[in-house]
């Protein structure tokens, strides 16, 4: 468990008092007792008011808040208030301040307004962190550190340019290696001193949005600027580990959030936690892949769901209410994929600025007489009810999707073959399969260990990394299934291409190479024709985007493309290595083709649903020991009948004995263990 003084699923959110008068706190203590409140995050967006100026610091009001709340029994997640430097910060030191893409130097306003490698910012940030944890160590209330606030924003300033040079000395110790490596020979570019080398924005080699002349240097700089911030975080957490060895740190990550490298981020964090906010037409299946997500950067870690909204949100272009009972379906989705906290952001609305229609358990009327307070104390008392129950629970998959940043940065910034080419979209794709179908999934990073898993699926392998198809070769010569698609195999680290035909590295345990790609216009398509039937895949089914010419060096040929001049030339393959198989699917197909191959990839392995699909219901498996806790979320906004096969089980709710089948009324959620 997170902490082991609230051992239970912890129930809050963002809270900021020092936003309003002061007695307006007691009545907001007396309604979070009604809705079951037992954590608020505090501190997090108020660095001008803990330091007026560069020597005054002021704690005593945050005394007064933590005080209270622990006295109401509301524990506190502390933050360190830095994702937002003070405005005396800004006109003292000019160096804090950013640099953006048009090569525009900000002025003070806004959040996350900070250089990532300005001196100033490091030396203040630092020190309030060490500061707070110095004051706060033995405070009874606080169980987490939080660490700024949803790090992001890139910069382009002299000084990140400086940092960016010696980054790149250390990365590759002698120009001669750099040049090789960008291929600096293109366009005349060949650098003969470090000073030389600039950042790539629009005043140099980028426009638009992914779009560069080079890819390595741009590449190398989305790798430079999440380290960046990433060493922001790592100096405050060690400030604040030298008071506090023994309370967790997290901050919180944005899911899918393109930026950061979060794999690398997870490394520092003792906890992930992140914030989720779909929009009311947001596919309820690429949710769960970010909540999947988010629980694979640390290899199956039980995470927090540190922000999401009770009603609705302020930033989207349509920001829509949460239909009745909606909160609580998303919130038990969290929990259903590894979430060990259920907050929101934020306890009570604000009263001005651009989040003054965010949502919140307290709205602004001020009472508990809303239909979001009802709906928020309904959940606190039901996670009453659940207790520690689930705390150490596990979710268990025997299939993993991978997923890289590095590569997604790499595919997006790729001169062609398409700007159709979205790597989320295609990530999705294949998770999408799985979850129409029950299967539990782990998404894993490219320094996973690949021996738990019978099936590895991934989509758009565009850059290989040292090592990697090696362990590929291991996991499927023992035995492993392993499937990756089109425009895969095709560079390397540092994205220069793999000569002798793609799919470069992972040609031998493939067993095919590609000699062109084809890319079709969004009003085109062509067929994947099945050679033969093969479980209940059958017949044409339509493929578009990108299209690979490969051909077979070993491998069987399980469907041909029907349309074009390559028609009759492979589009699915699948050759055997060692005791596994390796499949290639060479285009992008519609959603009843992957069902299908999946659904025919699993059977093989023996990987079969907990029970059968029904359309609209997410079913997800938490375990411990013996003991397995199944969540049926009801998505759809009618009732559903579920059949439970031959499993009895408990409601963990109403303690009602289960079994045959269930019914699910609309957006509603059971949550059973199984005997």
């Amino acid at each position: 468990m997170i902490n082991e003084k609230l051992p239970k699923i912890w129930y809050g959110g963002d809270y900021n008092p020092e936003q309003w008068d002061k007695e307006i706190m007691d009545e907001d203590l007396r309604m979070f007792k009604l809705a079951g409140i037992d954590v608020a995050t505090v501190n997090v967006f108020s660095w001008a008011r803990l330091q007026k100026n560069e020597d005054t610091y002021d704690f005593e009001w945050l005394d007064e808040i933590i005080d209270k709340l622990y006295k109401n029994g509301t524990y506190v997640c502390l933050a360190t208030s830095t994702g937002a430097h003070p405005a005396w910060m800004a006109r003292n030191y000019p160096d804090v301040l950013r640099v953006d893409f048009e090569g525009r130097k900000r002025k003070f306003g806004g959040r996350h307004n900070s250089c990532p490698n300005s001196p100033t910012y490091r030396k203040y940030s630092t020190l309030l962190a060490e500061k707070l944890a110095e004051r706060y160590k033995n405070h009874p209330a606080v169980l987490i550190w939080h660490i700024s606030n949803e790090y992001g924003g890139y910069c382009y300033c002299e000084q990140c340019a400086d940092g960016f040079r010696s980054w790149l000395q250390e990365r590759y110790k002698t120009l001669e290696t750099l040049n090789k490596v960008w291929n600096t020979s293109f366009w005349g570019h060949t650098f003969y001193e470090w000073e030389e080398i600039v950042s790539p924005n629009a005043l140099s080699e980028e426009w638009g949005v992914d779009n560069t002349n080079f890819q390595g240097i741009s590449l190398d700089y989305r790798r430079y600027m999440s380290d960046s911030m990433l060493e922001c975080y790592k100096l405050e957490y060690n400030a604040i580990k030298k008071h506090t060895p023994d309370l967790p740190i997290t901050t919180n990550l944005m899911g899918l959030y393109k930026e950061l490298d979060y794999f690398k981020w997870a490394k520092h964090l003792d906890v992930i936690s992140w914030d989720n906010y779909p929009s009311l037409d947001t596919p309820i299946s690429l949710t769960a892949m970010t909540h999947d997500l988010m629980r694979g950067l640390k290899q199956g870690q039980p995470f927090m769901l540190m922000e999401q909204t009770p009603s609705q949100q302020n930033w989207q272009p349509y920001n829509s209410l949460k239909r009745p009972g909606v909160m609580k379906l998303w919130s038990y989705q969290a929990v259903a994929r590894g979430a060990d906290t259920v907050m929101f952001f934020q306890l009570r609305r604000s009263v001005g600025a651009c989040e003054k229609y965010h949502g919140a358990v307290i709205e602004h009327a001020g009472h508990e007489n809303t239909r979001v307070f009802r709906e928020c104390a309904e959940l606190g008392a039901e996670l009453q009810i659940l207790s520690d129950k689930l705390l150490d629970t596990r979710v268990e998959a025997k299939v993993a999707i991978v997923f890289d940043w590095e590569n997604r940065w790499a595919v997006e910034l790729s001169s062609g073959p398409t700007v159709a080419l979205k790597y989320v979209n295609e990530v999705h794709k294949y998770y999408d399969a799985l979850f129409q179908q029950n299967i539990q999934v782990d998404m894993i990073g490219v320094e996973t260990d690949l021996s738990s898993y019978d099936i590895v699926i991934a989509p758009v392998l565009y850059m290989v990394k040292k090592g990697y198809a090696k362990r590929v070769e291991d996991f499927v010569h023992a035995g492993g299934t392993f499937l990756t698609t089109f425009f895969s195999g095709i560079v390397n680290e540092n994205d220069i291409v793999t000569l002798g035909g793609y799919p470069g590295e992972l040609r031998k345990v493939l067993g095919i190479w590609a000699e062109e790609i084809d890319a079709l216009f969004p009003s085109q398509s062509n067929q994947i024709v099945m050679s033969e039937q093969w479980g209940e895949l059958k017949g044409d089914h339509p493929c578009g985007i990108l299209c690979d010419l490969i051909h077979s060096e070993g491998a069987e040929i399980k469907a041909v493309y029907g349309s074009d001049f390559y028609s009759g030339m492979p589009a699915l393959t699948v050759n055997t290595y060692g005791s596994g198989q390796a499949w290639y699917v060479a285009t992008s197909p519609e959603p009843s083709f992957l069902q299908g191959l999946i659904r025919n990839l699993c059977q093989h392995k023996g990987i079969i649903p907990p029970v059968a699909p029904v359309a609209g219901v997410e079913i997800s498996m938490r375990t411990r020991d013996s003991d397995t806790y199944m969540f049926l979320l009801n998505h759809n906004d009618h009732e559903e009948t579920v059949d439970l096969g031959d499993l009895k089980a408990t409601n963990m709710i109403t303690n009602h004995q289960e079994e045959n089948t269930i019914d699910l009324p609309a957006k509603a959620v059971i949550i059973l263990k199984t005997q």
